[in-house]
């Protein structure tokens, strides 16, 4: 596998995981700050994977 790839992999996981703590009914405003990192890993994490081929990317 590519290291894009991997790393791509590696930071979709980690922002999947920040959304957790926001899911819960009493969530205070700190998890509500971890939202803005979460959706930007996610979505550098998709350009990454997206991106690791040559081509058009998808």
């Amino acid at each position: 596998m590519q290291r894009t790839v991997v790393l791509g992999a590696v930071l979709m996981l980690v922002g999947t995981v920040l959304f957790f703590p926001s899911l819960g009914p009493q969530s205070g405003s700190l998890a509500s700050w971890a939202l803005v990192p979460a959706a930007a890993l996610l979505t550098y994490g998709t350009y990454l994977v997206g991106t690791s081929e040559p081509g058009r990317a998808v």
